[in-house]
């Protein structure tokens, strides 16, 4: 069996690790700053909300994956990925526009939690549920 829907999403989730990445560093060069923030706020911020996607992506896509082997329901996986994208779309927006609350922010990182809460507990369930009907 292709994980091909983790397949996709994943590769959804790279093209915006790749806007967010792009934005760090043309930030760097047009204001020249090699190492660190350079005590500039807005560079700040959109260092944290890399930072923040490459926390808690990874592990979504790897359950995602994981999931999909196993042979869970398709409707769920779909719902899995998509919203784990959405979430990291709205908290990018959200932090990258202010370093207090934003409805963006906070909107995605609950969104972001509970997806990678839901995909855990689903994982755990199909283990255990396995494992009872192995004599």
């Amino acid at each position: 069996m292709t994980p091909r829907i983790s397949l996709l999403i994943a590769s959804l989730h790279v093209l915006l690790y790749l806007v967010l990445t792009v934005r760090v560093v043309l930030h760097r060069n047009v204001h020249r700053i090699g190492i660190g923030t350079g005590g500039d706020e807005n560079l700040s911020r959109k260092i944290r909300v890399h930072a923040n996607f490459i926390e808690y992506v990874p592990l979504g896509l790897l359950l995602l994956a994981l999931l999909e082997l196993s042979a869970v329901n398709t409707a769920l996986l779909w719902t899995f990925g998509i919203a784990l994208l959405v979430a990291r779309v709205l908290h990018a927006i959200g932090l990258g526009g202010s370093a207090g609350y934003s409805f963006g922010r906070a909107t995605g990182a609950l969104l972001t939690f509970a997806t990678l809460f839901a995909m855990a507990a689903l994982g755990i369930w199909r283990f255990v549920a396995a494992a009872m009907l192995v004599p």
